[in-house]
């Protein structure tokens, strides 16, 4: 599904999850697919699962990506792309999963400084994982989002970011 809100609409439905919060054309200052300098136009709807953050993402630009690996750019596949992991190293933690044989796929850097970095470890788990620095910033955020469904109504479902 190719539209945020349709497909957080769509979780709220099935798994009562939400609100979610949504950015759109996330800035980022770096990405690097397989080593290669590439562009990752992309925008996520962040919402609560009981004590899980769900990201729904959508790539916009058809150019080689950790997303497009898993889901081609036009292929109207989609599904289960990754699972997110706080690591206090994430350099170490790259080159560690790399000596596991799970290679670094794509590291990207906000325009706020946050770097991410999605690690092939489809063959074992049959997704990616996420992996990044718990920052004051990012940790805020998910507090955030989780206080955000305390108490909530249902009503409101889509609230937008930036």
């Amino acid at each position: 599904m190719n539209d945020l809100e349709a497909a957080a609409a769509a979780h709220h439905r099935q798994f009562g999850s939400g609100p979610f919060f949504v950015l759109h054309h996330v800035a980022l200052s770096s990405s690097h697919h397989r080593g290669t300098p590439r562009p990752f136009d992309h925008s996520s709807a962040y919402g609560q699962w009981g004590s899980v953050m769900v990201e729904l993402v959508v790539q916009h630009n058809a150019e080689p990506s950790a997303l497009h690996e898993m889901f081609p750019h036009g292929s109207g596949r989609e599904g289960l792309h990754h699972a997110a992991l706080f690591v206090d190293d994430l350099e170490a933690e790259i080159a560690r999963f790399a000596a596991a044989g799970a290679p670094l796929a794509q590291l990207s850097v906000t325009q706020t400084g946050t770097a991410f970095a999605f690690i092939d470890t489809r063959e074992t788990l049959g997704h990616m994982l996420e992996l990044y620095e718990p920052t004051p910033q990012l940790t805020g955020f998910y507090d955030f989002v989780a206080a955000a469904a305390q108490g909530w109504d249902g009503t409101d479902l889509i609230r937008e970011l930036g």
